[in-house]
């Protein structure tokens, strides 16, 4: 468990230190590629929307209360609009599963693939931010075509 939290401490810092000028967001994701996560959102240019990347953590029990699993989704996104509030959100990416062994290890159990198109609500300056999506997931041979998620947090 601590080189999940110490490869996504890493990799937070490296997408703050590498746009340090752009619209950067926090928010809970429920559904999604995460399942339960908490998320960092930024975009790759100074422009409110265009292209941008996210990077989550999300933890389950749900399927054996005595094991965790953790979630680490990883996405690019575009946004796109005009009035600079608005969205349309296309993304897609990539979550690796990890299965925490009894002796405190993590092992890569499984990897899936994600879309995200969905609705994006960003201020201009700072404050509350929503998302609404649908999230086809798919990877050793299971498709889900309706999957969905909504978030939501807060834009800095």
């Amino acid at each position: 468990m601590k080189k999940i939290f110490f490869a996504f401490t890493l990799a937070m810092a490296a997408f703050h230190f590498a746009s340090a000028q752009s619209a950067q967001s926090v928010y809970f994701e429920l559904g999604g590629p995460g399942i339960a996560s908490f998320n960092y959102d930024l975009r790759f240019s100074g422009r409110e929307g265009g292209l941008g990347g996210r990077i989550g953590v999300g933890f389950s029990n749900i399927v054996d209360p005595g094991s965790s699993v953790t979630y680490l989704p990883l996405g690019i996104n575009y946004l796109l609009g005009k009035d600079k509030r608005h969205y349309f959100e296309i993304g897609g990416g990539v979550t690796p599963v990890f299965n925490a062994s009894p002796d405190g290890d993590s092992v890569i159990s499984e990897t899936f693939a994600h879309l995200v198109l969905g609705y994006r609500f960003q201020p201009i300056k700072k404050g509350f931010t929503f998302r609404a999506f649908i999230c086809p997931v798919y990877g050793n041979g299971i498709f889900v075509p309706y999957y969905a998620g909504l978030s939501a947090g807060y834009k800095f």
